[in-house]
C-alpha cells in the first residue's frame, strides 16, 4: 500500500492523521475530573505537536480534557492554527454493568460541555465510547444517542462521528436508523488481538468505517509470544524499532493507532513509521502468528467471554 500520513473517512472525505497522541491510559484520572490538574499531560501534548503529531485523542472519562485546553492554547498561540490540529474526542456511556454513565446527559449536552472545557469549537471527531445506553439506565436509547450524535455533527460541533469498543451487534442496531454511518468504531487491536469482538474487522471492512487501535503495542509490554523473532528480523531488516515496525503494521492492515507516552524521544519515535513499508508477506506472517495468542487488557468483563 502506499506510505500516507492520513486515512480517509469515507463519508465526508476527511483526511484523519495516520497516528494519533492519547491523553488517556497513563494520563487517565483515576478519581476522575476532580483529580489535580496534569501540567505533564499539557507539556507533552505541546512537545507532540511540536515533533510533528497533529491528531490527539481524548475521551470525557479520561478527566483530561482541561488539560487538552490548556495545550491547545498554547500551541494555537505558538503559532499553530485550530485547523492544522485533529482533535478526537467521546462520550462516556458506561460498561456493561450500566451502573454508570455520563453527568452530563445525551451526548449532545456532553459535547457541547467539552467544547467548553477544551476551548474548542468543534471536535474533528466524536464517539460514543462504549454501545452499552439503554432508555432504562441513561432515558435514552442506543438508537437515540446516536441521533444526538447525528444532531451535533447538524450544529457544527463534530465534523465526523462514530463509535468506540463496539461490536457487530450495537452497531447493526444504530444502521437501522442512522442517517451518517459511523465514520470510525475505536477498539483494542493488536497483533494478538485482532477482532476485538466476533468478527468486528470484517464488518468495518464491509461497511467502510475506519478502525482505529488503542493498545496497539501491547505485544511489546505483557510478555513473549509468537511473533517476537519475525518482529526481531525485521527490525534489522529496516533499521527501525520494535514499536515501529508493530505501528507500521497496525497502519498496513488499514488500522489507525493511537499511541501514548510521556518521552519526547518516544514521541518522534513513533512518528518514524511513514519512511518504510513492510510487504504484503511480513504483514500476514505477523497476523497468521498473532493469531495463536489473545491478549486483552481492557473492557475485560465485558468481552473476555470471547477469549474462550
Amino acid at each position: 500500500m502506499p506510505i500516507s500520513k492520513t486515512f480517509t473517512l469515507p463519508t465526508t472525505g476527511a483526511k484523519v492523521p495516520a497516528v494519533g497522541f492519547g491523553a488517556g491510559t497513563k494520563w487517565f484520572k483515576r478519581g476522575g475530573a476532580s483529580d489535580p490538574f496534569d501540567t505533564a499531560l499539557v507539556q507533552t501534548i505541546t512537545q507532540a505537536v511540536d515533533v510533528g503529531f497533529t491528531h490527539i485523542d481524548g475521551a470525557e472519562i479520561y478527566g483530561t480534557d482541561g488539560e487538552i485546553g490548556q495545550a491547545l492554547a498554547e500551541i494555537i498561540k505558538g503559532g499553530k492554527s485550530r485547523s492544522d490540529l485533529w482533535i478526537t474526542n467521546k462520550y462516556f456511556a458506561g460498561d456493561s454493568s450500566y451502573k454508570y454513565r455520563s453527568s452530563s446527559g445525551t451526548p449532545l449536552d456532553a459535547i457541547k460541555k467539552q467544547l467548553k472545557e477544551t476551548g474548542a469549537d468543534y471536535f474533528d471527531l466524536y464517539l460514543l465510547h462504549s454501545p452499552w445506553i439503554k432508555r432504562e439506565s441513561h432515558g435514552f436509547s442506543l438508537q437515540e444517542a446516536w441521533q444526538s450524535l447525528e444532531q451535533a455533527q447538524e450544529l457544527g460541533l463534530a465534523k465526523n462521528i462514530g463509535v468506540s469498543n463496539f461490536g457487530v451487534e450495537p452497531l447493526q442496531d444504530i444502521l437501522k436508523v442512522a442517517k451518517v454511518v459511523p465514520q470510525v468504531n475505536q477498539i483494542e487491536f493488536n497483533a494478538y488481538l485482532q477482532n476485538q469482538t466476533p468478527g468486528i474487522f470484517e464488518f468495518a471492512q464491509e461497511h467502510k468505517i475506519l478502525l482505529s487501535a488503542y493498545a496497539p503495542l501491547a505485544p511489546l509490554y505483557k510478555g513473549p509470544g509468537p511473533i517476537d523473532p519475525v518482529v526481531a528480523a525485521l527490525t534489522k531488516k529496516y533499521g527501525k524499532s520494535d514499536t515501529q515496525v508493530l505501528l507500521r503494521w497496525v497502519i498496513q492492515k488499514g488500522v489507525l493507532p493511537i499511541t501514548t507516552t510521556s518521552r519526547k524521544e518516544r514521541l518522534t519515535e513513533i512518528l518514524g513509521i511513514f519512511d518504510f513499508e513492510l510487504t504484503q508477506e511480513e504483514v500476514d506472517e505477523i497476523a497468521t502468528l498473532g493469531e495463536q495468542k489473545k491478549l486483552r487488557l481492557y473492557w475485560i468483563p465485558d468481552y473476555s467471554k470471547y477469549d474462550d
